[in-house]
């Protein structure tokens, strides 16, 4: 990729706590008043690798919530996830990448066929493009978790969805894939970093098809999955059968208030669900529970008990507690997403990017969860960009 080549990041849910870190972070890492702890394309694996930098990246987005981000970013540091010498050096750009922000689409308050939704979405990023000048803008969705969403026999095929989506009487797509099929228009890449519908259904795969354009996803690994892709292959390496994994999870903040919603929280149930079951191989009694507590704000606590069986049927256990601030995990592997994305769309690669099953709880077009295996393949995968 050429060094001057500059490089949007779009991010649907932009005012949102991980958008506004990681928004907060890149100027911090421009401005030198902070390095880049848990940036991974900043390892030595990286170093010869074609990314557009810190420099490059430039940031806009939709949300449907008005919050400024530095009001965002404000309350952030109050929770203590970012420094307040950090957000003090970050504050006027803030203000200048919130002028970037545009309305996202709320099927509440949209009125009309669908199909014009998306085009004002599309219409927004290549503006974008336009504007500053950029070589491609690479969509990451990081917004709120949906429900699951109802399988229509028009999300199997692109033909039957676009007439569907032209329909003023019908909303055939959930807001992720409403999202995504307006970045695919706008001819952009598109990463779904939750575990909602995005671009997983198989009528927007074959508009990225059509368009020659990479996608990745989905679902965000950051905290107790990730132990869980780097343990539980630990357990079948040395032969111990796992009996139960039972996991718990404690969040407030957004996360915690959205998936509080019983119907919401089944899309991360799935998602983890599906993981584990992958990299143990065996059917294994494995209950996860999601509490909202909100005094927690900011800090997410996993704690996980793993029973298993070894030589002569002895009975052993694991257990674990994982507490950090979800937000602070995540935004240094959004802006690792939005490098590596746009140096492979520069590189004329299209579909499903399986290589960057290393940082999604349910990775697209692969079926490999074991952590170590998914670094060499991404390592691989980057040195022949």
């Amino acid at each position: 990729m050429p060094a001057q080549e500059r490089t949007g990041l779009w991010l649907v849910g932009a005012r949102g706590s991980v958008a506004t870190t990681a928004t907060a972070g890149l100027l911090a890492l421009r401005a030198r008043v902070a390095g880049p702890t848990g940036c991974v394309t900043e390892l030595p694996a990286f170093a010869g690798v074609p990314l557009p930098g810190w420099d490059d990246l430039v940031i806009g987005g939709h949300d449907i919530v008005a919050t400024p981000l530095e009001k965002r970013a404000e309350q952030l540091a109050g929770a203590g996830v970012l420094g307040h010498a950090v957000f003090a050096a970050v504050r006027a750009g803030l203000a200048e990448v919130d002028a970037e922000i545009r309305d996202g689409y709320h099927p509440a308050t949209h009125t009309g066929a669908q199909a014009d939704a998306a085009e004002r979405l599309s219409a927004d990023i290549r503006d974008f493009a336009v504007r500053h000048d950029l070589a491609r803008v690479v969509v990451i969705d990081i917004s709120s978790t949906e429900a699951p969403c109802p399988h229509l026999p028009e999300h199997d095929d692109l033909g039957a969805l676009e007439q569907a989506l032209a329909d003023p009487a019908r909303a055939v797509l959930p807001p992720s894939s409403l999202s995504a099929y307006a970045a695919l228009k706008a001819g952009s890449p598109y990463v779904g970093f939750t575990p909602s519908a995005g671009i997983t259904l198989p009528a927007l795969q074959q508009l990225a098809a059509r368009e020659g354009l990479p996608y990745a996803g989905c679902d965000g690994k950051t905290g107790e999955t990730l132990l869980r892709t780097v343990l539980a292959p630990m357990f079948s390496a040395r032969a111990l059968k796992v009996r139960s994994w039972s996991g718990t999870n404690l969040l407030g903040g957004g996360d915690g208030e959205t998936l509080a919603d019983p119907v919401t929280v089944g899309s991360k149930l799935e998602s983890k669900a599906r993981g584990l079951a992958a990299l143990l191989g065996d059917e294994v009694t494995a209950p996860l529970h999601i509490d909202n507590v909100p005094d927690l704000g900011e800090v997410k606590t996993a704690w996980d008990h793993v029973s298993f069986e070894g030589f002569l049927g002895a009975r052993m256990s694991l257990q674990f507690t994982w507490t950090g601030y979800d937000s602070a995990l995540a935004a240094p592997l959004v802006l690792d997403l939005a490098r590596l994305v746009g140096a492979a769309h520069a590189a004329g690669q299209t579909g499903a990017l399986t290589e960057l099953g290393f940082f999604f709880k349910d990775p697209l077009g692969s079926d490999e969860h074991r952590f170590a295996e998914q670094t060499r393949r991404l390592t691989d995968w980057a040195a022949t960009l």
